[in-house]
């Protein structure tokens, strides 16, 4: 077990059945000290293997992980309770992202020749160094896909990784560092810590170089202060009260399919979930009827097989949590189409999928994340009412705009604030897009993972300029300041006429 730890553990128990599946160690804030401490010792050597070499491993996980697929959705299956089918959405996004920056990572990182003041005379490079040790803080939801796709560009990009899992989820972790290990990667350049944030939180922020945190809105401004106060740069992708759009002339079974999926995925445990739904006047009734009629036929189920649309929610507070959002809603006047109480005969955390109706700005789910299976209709008639309903969030991670005319789609997609907008499609068209960023506007985060942005943020740009011996900036000798100002002056206005400037 890879886990720098004292020698103290935690069980950890199985959403499914409530059973014990796994002993895990835990870490003190001594140990995340050593782990930091290990990290930059290896990092040096890793840092200064060619870009190319570092890659190969994270090229050969593509077809590993693909192939050994069973092992690892057991394994996130019973740390989860996710269904298969969306445990298998992240082995697909491992194997993706792994591959996009394997290719591309010596692309991005070679040193970039820069225009100089003078050309010929000046010569300037733009260099990309590691920030060193990167703190990485990843969450239980998703805990393969953002636990390792933020993790590959961080090590391809020459740093070493103190990485904190939820200690729920850390399973997934670990098989994928012993497999990469398999493959070639220098063991010690990835180092994890299990522990609750109280007890680590504070060495973990303290050692880092970089912090990467996926999570709550709430905990990523702690995080922001605390690295404001070092002087250490952070990436955040937060929470998200995330809309969908269905236009008036939206193909209704295309929407209602993509709804199931945008709101149902992982039982609504996704930052990129739907959960406010607005649908044009002219359907909303026809809408609301199909989309509540499918959702209540959703199979629930806790195995191991292919055959459940939905699995369990994670966490017993999770489960207390959506529960209270949706009879919140409904004391105050909410209708429910369909759902609406948790499923006990299934598996201690199962919740059903569940539709609303007539949520008001005094019901607590209105405006902030319920992260369960939990969407709420409304109807709009014109579009710009759904642009400004869809604005009107303090969020800005993710939306879904449906419709039959793409370029309106678009058009009016370009509208929505929102780091990812999706036409005719829930989520995964911009996620999967791994050459385009992604990540959120106002309380959703800061910077982006995916693209050249996703690997970049882990480096420190550096210039290089050297000037000829033979032009510099001061006058030459015996030449009054004024004269040489004149000639400085004539010579710019010439390179802008030439276009050499």
């Amino acid at each position: 077990m890879h886990v720098t730890s004292s020698g103290e553990t935690r069980v950890i128990t199985a959403p499914f059945t409530g059973e014990p599946i796994a002993e895990l160690p835990v870490s003190t804030p001594d140990d995340v000290h050593a782990a930091y401490a290990a990290a930059r010792a290896a990092q040096r050597e890793w840092a200064a293997r060619p870009a190319a070499e570092r890659a190969r491993p994270f090229l050969l996980l593509h077809d590993a992980i693909l192939d050994r697929r069973n092992e690892i959705l057991d394994i996130v299956q019973d740390e989860t309770g996710k269904a298969r089918k969306h445990a298998f959405e992240e082995v697909l996004d491992v194997a993706g992202c792994a591959l996009y920056y394997a290719r591309r990572a010596s692309r991005l990182l070679a040193p970039r020749a820069r225009k100089g003041v003078f050309p010929v005379a000046t010569r300037v490079s733009e260099l990309r160094r590691p920030k060193g040790v990167v703190a990485l803080i990843s969450p239980w939801n998703y805990p393969l896909s953002l636990g390792v796709t933020d993790a590959v560009p961080a090590l391809l990009a020459g740093n070493a990784l103190v990485h904190k899992p939820d200690t729920q989820t850390a399973m997934s972790t670990l098989w994928t560092i012993d497999l990469l290990a398999e493959l070639g990667m220098p063991r010690q350049i990835w180092q994890v810590v299990l522990g609750e944030p109280a007890d680590i939180g504070d060495a973990l922020l303290d050692g880092a170089d970089y912090v990467a945190f996926t999570g709550s809105t709430r905990a990523g401004r702690k995080i922001a202060e605390e690295a404001a106060k070092r002087l250490v740069g952070c990436s955040l992708e937060l929470g998200g009260k995330n809309p969908m759009l269905v236009l008036d002339d939206a193909d209704l079974d295309r929407a209602v399919q993509g709804a199931l999926r945008a709101c149902f995925t992982n039982a609504g445990q996704l930052c990129l979930s739907v959960e406010r739904l607005y649908v044009h006047a002219s359907l909303f009734d026809a809408f609301a009827a199909r989309l509540a009629g499918q959702a209540a036929n959703l199979r629930l189920g806790a195995g191991r097989d292919w055959s459940a649309d939905m699995g369990s929610l994670t966490s017993r507070r999770q489960l207390d949590a959506v529960s209270a959002y949706v009879d919140d809603a409904v004391a105050k006047g909410a209708a429910v189409l369909t759902g609406g109480r948790a499923r006990p005969d299934v598996g201690p955390l199962f919740y059903e999928p569940t539709v609303l109706t007539g949520v008001t700005e005094e019901m607590r789910l209105c405006r902030e994340e319920t992260f369960g299976p939990v969407v709420a209709l409304h109807p709009f008639t014109t579009d710009d009412e759904a642009v400004e309903l869809a604005n009107d969030t303090g969020y800005g991670l993710n939306a879904s705009v449906w419709t039959s005319d793409t370029r309106r789609g678009r058009a009016l997609a370009a509208r929505i604030n929102a780091g990812t907008v999706n036409v005719n499609e829930g989520y995964a068209s911009a996620y999967a897009s791994y050459d385009a960023p992604m990540g959120g506007m106002k309380a959703s985060g800061l910077g982006r993972r995916h693209g050249a942005e996703g690997l970049l943020r882990y480096t420190e740009s550096q210039t290089v300029a050297s000037q000829a011996s033979w032009l510099g900036f001061d006058a030459p000798a015996g030449m009054p300041y004024e004269k040489w100002a004149g000639v400085l002056a004539t010579t710019l206005k010439t390179m802008r006429r030439l276009r050499l400037k």
